[in-house]
């Protein structure tokens, strides 16, 4: 029974290590001691918890599953997903912000920075002492970053860039951001690279995005790089000059949605069932209703599928047999199975759903954000059709 109130249908608790079961209550106990006290709040105020970043650093949250060389938690990949599912069962925000910092800013780091980089800013990054931001979609190129406009230009001892990125996560309280610029390197117009670019460089400014109606309790801007002059070395020296390495940055990122998307639904089933079960209508609580039963049924049964899916993905990931083609399913298919449980709780809870004392409808106005970013989803739609048919539709 206890497997069962935390929607363990299946008991996957079974196929867990210790440690990564460890790792998942630990953090649990965490989001609902610290975060769940405070998230409607916050959300409403259009406010990041920023008081809980020194925790999450501490606790080894913040690029878990790099080296520990580094100050991170070395932890497996599957440790790694289940710190974002218990995230996102406090927030999407709150995911949002964990998965940024580890997998668009300290793997790319890690990955093609050079040794140097590496030393200055992992530790500080995994402690959650400096935060960072993903530079890469601009305001006109999202679904295709081939477009970006953004430019480093070449100069005596260094790069000045110059350009725009939008719905950038972090991005008005970060310390460093990795930004992704065309160098026209070799006359190549089309030669896109990384560069560690500290935000208090001159030129580089960072403005909220107002009028959101979603991930409000996230920090989203839009940054703009006006004659920002860097160094030779700031230059992520392994990124290649193509869209491989930002693009396996988002590989890293989806896995952690596909994961975080499951918690989202836990937490919205929890409260629907919580719910069903107190709230007396025509002389008995409405969980007896043969409706609200199918969509409790219907909940568990998408949730569980959603479980298997990203438990089997994460071991492919710590084989090294992980495709990103496999990560565009498991996010898309997640997200979408978390979108429609935010939804059908919202409406078991009936009015009082769009309270935010309860949780349901902020997870699926969240979710709606979710749903679009890190590759939308018709998009990871059209890498399925063509791994499928051979033929590209887009």
């Amino acid at each position: 029974m206890a497997r069962f109130e935390g929607f363990d249908f299946y008991d996957i608790d079974a196929l867990l290590a210790e440690e990564e079961r460890m790792v998942r209550d630990t953090v649990r106990g965490w989001v609902e001691d610290r975060v769940m006290p405070i998230i409607g709040d916050a959300y409403v105020q259009r406010r990041f918890p920023r008081e809980l970043i020194p925790e999450m650093g501490e606790m080894g949250m913040l690029g878990a599953n790099l080296p520990e060389e580094y100050g991170c938690a070395g932890l497996n990949n599957v440790a790694y997903g289940l710190i974002m599912q218990e995230l996102e069962r406090g927030d999407s925000g709150i995911r949002s912000f964990a998965s940024v910092q580890g997998a668009l800013v300290m793997y790319p780091i890690f990955a093609f920075g050079s040794e140097e980089q590496k030393r200055r800013w992992l530790p500080e990054l995994a402690a959650g002492r400096a935060v960072g931001c993903f530079g890469l979609t601009e305001p006109d190129y999202g679904s295709n970053p081939a477009g970006m406009i953004t430019r480093a230009d070449k100069t005596p001892g260094g790069w000045t860039l110059n350009g725009a990125k939008m719905w950038i996560t972090n991005g008005s309280m970060a310390d460093v951001a990795v930004v992704w610029a065309q160098t026209g390197e070799q006359g190549d117009t089309k030669s896109i690279r990384g560069f560690v670019v500290p935000t208090d460089t001159p030129g580089f400014s960072a403005r909220d995005q107002k009028g959101k109606l979603s991930l409000l309790a996230s920090d989203t801007s839009e940054l703009v790089l006006e004659d920002v002059r860097l160094p030779e070395d700031a230059m992520l020296r392994k990124s290649t000059g193509g869209l491989k390495h930002p693009l396996m940055c988002l590989t890293q990122a989806r896995y952690g949605i596909a994961w975080g998307a499951v918690g989202s639904a836990m937490a919205c089933l929890h409260e629907a069932l919580s719910y069903s079960k107190e709230r007396v209508m025509f002389d008995g609580p409405i969980g007896g209703k043969q409706i609200q039963q199918v969509r409790l049924a219907d909940m568990l049964t998408s949730i569980t599928q959603g479980q298997l899916l990203v438990y089997r993905l994460g071991r492919m990931k710590d084989e090294g047999t992980m495709t990103p083609f496999q990560v565009s399913l498991a996010k898309r298919a997640n997200v979408d199975m978390a979108c429609d449980i935010a939804r059908e709780a919202r409406r078991l809870l009936g009015a009082n759903g769009i309270l935010a004392e309860y949780h349901s409808m902020r997870h699926m106005a969240n979710l709606e954000s979710v749903y679009t970013y890190e590759g939308t989803h018709d998009i990871h739609s059209l890498v399925l059709g063509q791994t499928l048919t051979g033929l590209p539709a887009y």
